[in-house]
């Protein structure tokens, strides 16, 4: 009887068992098809227009050659609002942040075997294969010594683990200033200081300030944030309030 119990509760267990992993779903992005009306390149993307249906929509994708009037697949889309492209002298109203651009759908759906190439106003990040290059962010001739009340940039990104989701100040000087994207601005800090060598970091913050600006920032520490559409930061400061 007791052996006949025991084989009627593994039986249970596994039945239990085998439902939860049936039930189980893989949410897969969706594919998104269009044909091309218009291409503009510049240094380091391809900016596309393609009809989708019967609407149309800008693109952004690291270089790539496609053809106007070609179908093609892509998928991971990260929508952007007003983006500005100063190379193009060009606002676009409504834009899309894409991985890769391809003829085939099947290629679309196979995983890039290095990081996508970053948002415009990410540094030290991997370009896709084969196509833009990873832009090169100079470390700058500044030295903005760390006061008692906030510390270096060196030493945030040596002891990343320990000042994870907390909120610290650092003082440096603004290398790079990217307003207005994703309802925010985006800035790159250095301050002379690095560590393996990482120099530049990117801060978020409604504040307005300019190249050249020497800046005490304050706001929480994220670590491997990831926005979607393969853009994701080892580091960043968001919402960061700037206190001087």
């Amino acid at each position: 009887m007791k052996i006949a119990l025991n084989l009627l509760v593994v039986l249970v267990l596994f039945l239990s068992c085998k439902d939860k992993s049936s039930s189980k779903t893989t949410t897969e992005p969706e594919i998104h098809k269009g044909i091309v009306q218009e291409v503009l390149h510049v240094r380091e993307y391809s900016y596309i227009r393609v009809l989708e249906g019967d609407q149309e929509k800008w693109l952004a994708a690291p270089i790539t050659n496609v053809e106007k009037g070609g179908t093609y697949y892509y998928s991971k889309t990260m929508e952007m609002k007003n983006f500005e492209s100063k190379e193009l002298s060009k606002t676009f109203e409504t834009i899309y942040f894409i991985e890769k651009i391809s003829a085939t759908e099947a290629d679309v759906k196979s995983p890039l075997k290095t990081n996508p190439h970053p948002l415009p106003m990410v540094s030290n990040q991997q370009a896709v294969p084969g196509q833009a290059t990873k832009p090169v962010i100079e470390k700058k001739d500044v030295n903005v010594a760390a006061t008692e009340n906030t510390i270096s940039i060196s030493e945030l990104f040596k002891n990343r683990e320990t000042y994870k989701n907390k909120v610290v100040r650092l003082r440096g000087e603004v290398t790079k200033y990217n307003p207005a994207i994703m309802n925010v601005n985006w800035l790159h800090i250095q301050d002379g200081t690095d560590y393996d060598g990482e120099f530049d970091l990117t801060v978020t913050s409604t504040s307005t300030v300019k190249v050249g600006d020497v800046v005490t920032i304050e706001g929480k520490v994220t670590l491997n944030k990831d926005f979607g559409a393969g853009y994701k930061y080892g580091i960043i400061i968001e919402n960061a309030t700037i206190l001087n």
